[in-house]
């Protein structure tokens, strides 16, 4: 079964299990920031990444994304240590506009940069915009069924809507221990303004 989450200006689709339709699944934390915009280097695909595979295998087109940024990072590490910002890597879904006729999306794996002073041929670097984001913290299996309660419950109840077409799922080196561990952790990444008033 598919659920489609519409909400605003973004259209999310997930593979819930049965437990997920009754109940979604809050996160360990939730936090607000304030305005900041984040300057990734990394690869970018564009079509349907789940094609040929599942959401979160490492065997889909996202999983073939991450396998060729890692492999690219590590052919050019002393690059790279120089320029990361923190030791966080994110995953970014950008719909463009014609998403809903094509089923189409951008996903860029990469990390965030102080500065870019070279980077390899094969890598892109992506500005986001300047905006507030709500981060919400999933741990262990929760991690794959976070976004119904952030585009079902949360979004609906709070002040705020989303600022910009995409979402960003964060992977912190010291708190991701791989999708299979309990103790794993996903930060989701909600680009968002206030509600307005009616």
């Amino acid at each position: 079964m598919v659920v489609v989450i519409k909400n605003f200006n973004t259209t999310f689709l997930f593979w819930p299990d049965v437990d997920t339709l009754n109940k979604s699944q809050k996160p360990k934390k939730i936090q607000i920031t304030e305005e900041r915009s984040l300057k990734l280097i990394g690869c970018v695909f564009y079509g349907d990444p789940f094609h040929s595979k599942e959401e979160w295998s490492i065997e889909n087109e996202i999983g073939l994304l991450w396998k060729r940024f890692s492999r690219l990072c590590a052919e050019n590490r002393e690059i790279f240590q120089k320029e990361m910002a923190n030791n966080m890597a994110f995953e970014v879904h950008l719909q463009p506009d014609d998403y809903k006729e094509t089923g189409k999306f951008f996903v860029y794996v990469g990390f965030e940069v102080i500065e870019i002073d070279a980077m390899p041929l094969e890598m892109f670097c992506k500005t986001l915009p300047t905006t507030k984001y709500a981060i919400f913290t999933f741990e262990g299996e929760e991690m794959f069924k976070g976004g119904e309660y952030i585009w079902k419950e949360w979004l609906h109840d709070s002040d705020y809507e989303e600022a910009y077409p995409y979402m960003a799922l964060a992977y912190d080196k010291d708190r991701f221990l791989g999708l299979d561990n309990p103790k794993s952790q996903i930060d989701f990444y909600v680009p968002i303004k206030n509600k307005k008033k009616k």
